[in-house]
């Protein structure tokens, strides 16, 4: 079983850097923890299109779930059909 990556989002928000580095822990990990600083956002609407925005610039099969400041990235999600 793999563990799961931890990342952290601050005030840059979501920069093409950023996306590498979660897609180099997509290479060990089936998941990533992406803790969302103070520095980032603390609106809760903004917080959501964080969250929409970055399955799809991975792109693939990715999914998100947001709990709290945190939001969770899974890969291999498959769509229904």
């Amino acid at each position: 079983m793999k563990k799961i990556g931890i990342a952290q989002l601050g005030k840059n928000g979501v920069t093409e850097n950023f996306i590498e580095t979660l897609r180099t822990y997509f290479k060990k990990h089936n998941s990533v923890r992406i803790s969302v600083l103070k520095s980032g956002t603390r609106d809760r609407e903004e917080l959501k299109k964080i969250s929409e925005e970055i399955p799809k610039k991975l792109g693939g099969n990715f999914a998100s779930r947001t709990i709290g400041f945190t939001i969770i990235v899974k890969k291999g999600i498959r769509k229904a059909r």
